[in-house]
């Protein structure tokens, strides 16, 4: 699956694109979770303020 995500990056369409991951902790058992998304340039802003 790493391999179609990378792919996908390369396109020369999607230069503004761009993969976040951010730790979140779980509420239920207290353990970190990560969460990852592929957003464009302009948002990751957005994604790292929402919980």
């Amino acid at each position: 699956m790493a391999k179609k995500v990378v792919a996908s990056l390369k396109k020369a369409d999607s230069k503004n694109l761009v993969r976040v991951i951010k730790m979140v902790k779980s509420e239920k058992s207290g353990a970190y979770i990560f969460k990852e998304d592929i957003v464009s340039k302009e948002f990751t802003g957005e994604f790292f303020k929402n919980k």
